[in-house]
């Protein structure tokens, strides 16, 4: 029996809750993960996992043999990785995930560049609207707007993201110009689908918070929609000023109501641990945040250094 291959199908069966599901990630058959983990109890001479029609979990000495073999296989990893590290080379498979708003825009020619430096990376990108548990379903890290609540995750700031409200010139040329939030709930919105259709958008100035009614006339998930109604002058509305930067230098769109914004969002990079941090994803994160830092719309300062400190507390 190969101890390391059975251990980590036992420890990825364990983290998916399913046999089928360990096997994907691991690339192996299924029937190779069952045999894995009958020879691992075999060897133990105990039953580690309890198996129902939908879901697989540990036993109570499947539970200790999980926290003992996930940490010492990612401390193998990313000592097997740091030799190649030392030795010139960061590789190896790396699973980034992000919001759709930021990850297209932003994070995929990051991803790129990363890659012409480190040509054996080999990066899966998932970008989507939802939060993902990182352990369950195998990612390294997470690009996340707003501070993360799971327990137990490691987080990094990397800026704050800044929202504002824009128009085309040529919609303001026609519908005339816009010079009071109350004026908002009389002009055509474009939104996000979190905003009812009959909704309010909360503005800040010097701090202070005020209300204004709108009525969007179109409701999308995907950032590229709204972005798009924006350019072709469909609407006005608000916007996270890194998706714009072009349009808003050249012209195409021009800030409306600009002593307002809509409430920012702090973007943070989440990890699943430090302690065993693998050198690719290391380098990726150095790479990344010092070049997310410089996209114009989000903003860095002296709260970044709180999360630069305890990184490297851990590290």
């Amino acid at each position: 029996m190969d101890l390391a291959l059975a251990l980590r199908a036992f420890v990825r069966t364990v983290e998916r809750g399913s046999i089928s599901a360990a096997a994907r990630d691991l690339s192996v058959s299924q029937p190779a993960v069952s045999k894995h983990i009958r020879n691992l109890e075999g060897e133990v001479g105990a039953r580690l996992l309890e198996r129902s029609a939908r879901l697989v979990r540990p036993t109570p000495l499947g539970q200790t043999l999980y926290e003992a073999s996930r940490q010492g296989l990612a401390t193998i990893d990313a000592a097997l990785e740091g030799v190649r590290r030392d030795m010139g080379a960061v590789e190896g498979l790396l699973r980034v995930h992000a919001p759709t708003c930021i990850g297209a825009k932003q994070l995929h020619p990051l991803v790129l560049d990363f890659q012409e430096l480190h040509p054996g990376v080999t990066v899966d990108l998932a970008l989507e609207n939802r939060t993902v548990d990182l352990v369950y379903e195998n990612f390294d890290l997470a690009l996340r707007l707003g501070r993360p609540e799971t327990p137990g995750l490691i987080i990094r700031q990397i800026g704050v993201v800044r929202r504002i409200l824009v128009a085309t010139p040529a919609l303001l040329a026609r519908i005339g110009p816009i010079d009071s939030l109350a004026q908002l709930a009389d002009v055509p919105v474009v939104s996000t689908l979190s905003m009812a259709p009959l909704d309010t958008l909360t503005l800040y100035r010097g701090g202070e918070a005020s209300e204004a009614l709108v009525r969007p006339i179109l409701r999308s998930n995907n950032p590229d929609v709204v972005v798009r109604t924006l350019i072709e002058g469909r609407a006005v509305g608000p916007i996270q000023r890194l998706l714009v930067p072009d349009e808003l230098g050249d012209g195409r769109l021009v800030r409306i109501l600009p002593d307002y914004e809509l409430r920012a969002s702090d973007a943070f990079f989440a990890y699943p641990s430090v302690r065993f941090m693998r050198p690719v994803v290391r380098a990726f994160t150095e790479f990344a945040i010092a070049r997310l830092r410089r996209v114009d719309g989000i903003d860095t300062g002296e709260a970044q250094a709180e999360g630069d400190a305890a990184l490297k507390a851990v590290s």
